[in-house]
């Protein structure tokens, strides 16, 4: 099993799938991911984390869980990588980083995606990455802000917004929704039941991520 933690370990991703569940935006249609990071200091880095056949390129680091979040969220249980693309444009340093990387997938049932990940978070944002995440119904529509509320300090995560036919609403659910995730894996491993997450849906973020980056074109 997979640790996809910008889902599973944030309030605000597994709030909105529940609400995707119930119906709130209709299909889902669209999933869009930002998945900034900060690197820090270059050299508190171990060797590993610039050696590509260590850490697998940028899509396949950090666009692991993009890609598995537009599935969940999408409900496809496969997709093709239609583009993607990778850059090194501020560390010339070290060759083998990528520090820029986005790609556009198309789900088994329609659904569409586009992620972008990087190592440009300034030093001056509160949190280590803005992570959002927009996705679109065809009833309405749900964004997150992950870790933050840009500009308001100290506004920590799990910012949900959500318009549809019958509201427009923003709500906090930061402690509210828990991470039933960790729960569930455990009984599974009891139960040889798949109520976290399936095999086949773990392994198949993972294949797409490396297919990303493996037909990816450098473009810097």
């Amino acid at each position: 099993m997979c640790y996809y933690s910008e889902r599973l370990h944030v309030e605000s991703a597994i709030f909105a799938g529940d609400l995707i569940a119930e119906g709130a935006i209709g299909k889902v249609i669209q999933v869009i991911g930002m998945g900034p990071h900060r690197i820090g200091d270059p050299k508190s880095r171990p060797d590993w984390f610039y050696k590509k056949e260590k850490y697998g390129g940028i899509l396949c680091d950090i666009g692991s869980h993009q890609i598995e979040q537009f599935l969940f969220f999408a409900g496809c249980k496969d997709a093709k990588v239609v583009r993607s693309q990778v850059g090194n444009y501020n560390h010339p340093k070290y060759p083998e980083l990528e520090d820029f990387g986005d790609a556009t997938l198309v789900g088994d049932n329609g659904a569409s995606n586009y992620f972008r990940v990087d190592w440009f978070t300034p030093d001056g944002l509160q949190s280590w990455g803005d992570g959002r995440t927009f996705i679109l119904g065809t009833e309405g529509y749900i964004e997150l802000r992950k870790y933050l509320n840009l500009g308001q300090k100290g506004s920590g995560g799990d910012h949900v917004f959500l318009a549809n036919k019958t509201e427009e609403t923003y709500l906090n659910v930061a402690g509210k929704v828990g991470f039933p995730y960790f729960g569930r894996l455990i009984l599974d491993c009891v139960n040889r039941t798949e109520n976290a997450m399936t095999q086949e849906h773990c392994f198949r973020a993972a294949e797409l991520c490396v297919r990303a980056e493996m037909q990816a074109v450098k473009i810097k």
